[in-house]
């Protein structure tokens, strides 16, 4: 299939646009780096309590601050949740579009495919076998328990991942959904029967991660999945080629010699890595990969991951800084949850996604 079909197909521009060729995307790019930036900074100032801006500026250089609270405030709460905002909304905005392109389906993400799912499951179980849950799990393991529920966390998802693969080839784009969703489902109700080995104080613990925040990120969390979250993003890299290729079609890579079960393997590994640590650390996030893909390829008019990459990871910052700010205003009477906006904004996107279609009955891309 030629690059013009595969645009007219998606339809999302065209797909030999080389990285950084264009003034329009690197100004794009600028843009959303200010934009993260400004974020950033309203984070570390606006919540329930309001620290002034050149108070938050001292607080990050190290400066005496007017008040201790407000120092600790900053540095011992907003800030890692920011900068776990910024790392998971990158890394889930890659996994979106790899996914996409590897499954040929516009509303393929983690969430929707499931391996959000399979990534709780991996953290109930170790809930179950540990016989503690979050912090307490955190304060007698150290390191070693964080970085076991990352891991079961990333294993369970590339389980779910696996699954999805073995089915792909003899099912239609649309049933391929049905079947995410059928694993999501057997995963909860898994997760359902594993709380029954907990006490009520550990299930509480998990239900409470389970809701999907960026808060609550400890340091030494924070250390674990910023090299985790960096490194896929690097990884990533040197899957850029075969994911062009694959885009084409699989008669085409196979044309330009590329190994398209070593290439799926290896994406499928670094999706698994990214969702699942993510997963581990700030419960199932939601709808980020729909929406940071799709924005991408329509802003910048292109299908060319080259140019989509890094793209991607900037809006999924940017667009994750935004659904945390939004829910940690000082709301007077009730509190949001994260999915819930990240629901009133991925909502009307996917729709849209699927109204504007030529054939709006069909979903392969």
């Amino acid at each position: 299939m030629s690059s013009s079909a595969i645009a007219q197909t998606l339809p999302i521009g065209d797909l030999g646009t080389p990285f950084g060729s264009k003034p329009r995307y690197l100004g794009v790019c600028f843009g959303l780096l200010l934009a993260c930036g400004l974020l950033l900074l309203l984070e570390l100032t606006i919540g329930s309590v309001q620290v002034p801006l050149h108070q938050v500026i001292r607080a990050l250089t190290g400066a005496e601050v007017d008040r201790e609270a407000w120092a600790r405030i900053v540095l011992l709460f907003r800030l890692p949740r920011a900068v776990n905002a910024i790392l998971s909304g990158a890394a889930l905005g890659a996994c979106g579009l790899m996914l996409q392109t590897l499954f040929r389906n516009p509303l393929a993400d983690p969430y929707v495919l499931g391996l959000v799912h399979g990534a709780r499951l991996g953290v109930a179980l170790t809930v179950v076998f540990s016989g503690l849950a979050g912090a307490t799990f955190s304060a007698r393991y150290g390191m070693v328990g964080e970085a076991g529920m990352a891991i079961a966390a990333a294993l369970c998802s590339a389980l779910v991942m696996l699954c999805i693969l073995a089915v792909s080839r003899r099912v239609s784009t649309v049933t391929l959904l049905i079947v995410g969703l059928m694993f999501g489902y057997l995963a909860q109700g898994l997760i359902s029967v594993a709380m029954h080995f907990t006490d009520d104080g550990q299930a509480r613990v998990f239900e409470s991660w389970n809701d999907g925040s960026f808060g609550g990120i400890t340091r030494s969390q924070l250390q674990l999945l910023a090299p985790t979250v960096l490194l896929g993003l690097a990884s990533i890299g040197g899957l850029v080629k075969p994911l062009n290729a694959l885009l084409l079609g699989e008669n085409y890579a196979r044309t330009v010699g590329l190994p398209i079960h070593r290439a799926r393997i290896a994406c499928f590994a670094v999706i698994s890595l990214l969702s699942g640590a993510v997963t581990a650390f700030c419960g199932p996030i939601a709808f980020l990969g729909i929406i940071v893909a799709h924005l991408c390829r329509n802003l910048f008019g292109t299908a060319d991951h080259r140019t989509l990459l890094p793209a991607v990871a900037l809006m999924g910052a940017t667009i994750a800084l935004m659904a945390d700010l939004v829910t940690h205003l000082p709301w007077s009477k009730h509190f949001l949850h994260l999915n819930a906006v990240n629901g009133l904004i991925g909502a009307p996107i996917v729709l849209w996604v699927i109204l504007r279609r030529k054939n709006a009955r069909s979903l392969e891309l």
